[in-house]
């Protein structure tokens, strides 16, 4: 691809104070020329131009290192990850990471086997399944040091299904948009009985845009109680109040 792409790559990720070698400057156009080619067949994403993926799901992804220091991070989940954002970006950037990805439509996750395997990515896992499901199962519940989402559900919805996944004392962070305060407002009855701190928001500004993106953080202070995630459905029915 053009050296500009590379450039442009390079000088998106030193904003976040991140310094690409070739090999990953190499993996994120890799990944943008798979999700291009495989949109073209399932709808995976509705921004496709060049710049528009650099900044809306790349640059968009790595805002979170605005907020966690991601190389204390062993273990990430991302809950609803669509075509992989953010967590395969976040896998690029931080190879040390041990990544699962989670969805709940099988073609999507295919298109992630495909990216992993291109890529040569390693210490990455991909899950079709549900996460009220999922958040029920002793392999996966309670054992990431941070789990993410960009999904789109209100906070409360997405802490039922997020935070049975984090350890005691790690965190949940959901990508908003910029105005959130009455959405954490409703969901602070759901993060008590969640047994979570206090959201915390940071408004961070993204790069080459005038986009700016809310991030809620939700630490895990305590074991949750086990009817928690309630059963298929009822978290997006009937959130917690």
């Amino acid at each position: 691809m053009d050296p500009t792409y590379q450039n442009k790559i390079r000088e998106t990720f030193q904003v976040f104070h991140i310094s690409l070698n070739d090999n990953q400057t190499a993996q994120y156009l890799q990944y943008y020329n798979l999700l291009i080619q495989w949109n073209k067949v399932m709808n995976l994403t509705s921004i496709i131009e060049f710049d528009e993926v650099r900044i809306k799901h790349f640059a968009d992804s790595l805002s979170l290192t605005k907020l966690i220091d991601l190389t204390k991070v062993n273990t990430i989940i991302d809950v609803g990850t669509g075509a992989g954002f953010p967590g395969l970006p976040l896998k690029i950037a931080f190879p040390h990471l041990k990544v699962t990805l989670l969805d709940s439509l099988q073609k999507r996750i295919h298109f992630l086997d495909t990216v992993i395997q291109e890529l040569n990515l390693t210490e990455v896992q991909t899950i079709h399944g549900r996460a009220e499901e999922l958040g029920q199962d002793p392999k996966y519940r309670e054992q990431y040091d941070l789990c993410v989402s960009r999904a789109v559900a209100n906070l409360s919805t997405l802490c039922e299904y997020c935070t049975p996944f984090i350890r005691v004392g790690g965190f949940f962070v959901s990508y908003k948009a910029e105005e959130v305060e009455e959405e954490v407002i409703q969901a602070e009855a759901a993060i008590r009985k969640l047994h979570c701190d206090p959201a915390i928001v940071q408004k961070i500004k993204i790069p080459d845009s005038s986009i700016n993106r809310s991030l809620i953080q939700i630490r895990r202070r305590g074991r949750l109680d086990k009817k928690y995630p309630r059963k298929a459905g009822l978290p997006a029915k009937k959130p917690l109040s």
